[in-house]
Order: C-alpha cells, then structure tokens, then sequence
C-alpha cells in the first residue's frame, strides 16, 4: 500500500506546491491591486501638489498672506 503525505489523497507535494503558489500569486496580484488603485487616486495627490505649490508662490512673493489664506481656504474646501 503506498503512503500518501497528505492522508491517503492522491494530490502529494506537487498538488501542495502548486495550491501554496496559487495562493501567494492570488493575494499578491490582490496587494498590488490596491496599491495601483491607491496610487492613481486623483484627489490626494492634486490637493497636497496645489498647497504646496501654494507655499511656494508666498514664499518666492509672489502673493502676499491675505490672497494666501483666501486661496488655501478655497482648496480646503473641496
């Protein structure tokens, strides 16, 4: 009678391996899903950009304070 690793199921360590594959390759293709989603995610990178961008202008003097809070005020609002 030949031993099976696996009680008496005829999928062995080749049918182990390949379900143990199956599942790091499902959950990582998930992983990186969410990561792409979050990523290309059009809000967040567009608000922090335009504060900073903000920031930048008062400091080169562009703008003085008052048009500063108007503006950063108006971009908090969205």
């Amino acid at each position: 009678m030949k031993m099976h690793w696996y009680y008496g199921t005829p999928m062995g360590w080749g049918g182990f391996a390949m379900m143990a594959l199956t599942t790091v390759l499902f959950w990582g293709g998930l992983v990186a899903l969410v990561v792409v989603l979050l990523r290309r995610h059009p809000q967040a990178p567009q608000i922090g950009s335009a504060t900073r961008i903000l920031e930048e202008r008062l400091a080169r003097g562009e703008i003085d304070t008052d048009e500063f809070e108007r503006v950063r005020r108006t971009l908090d609002s969205r």
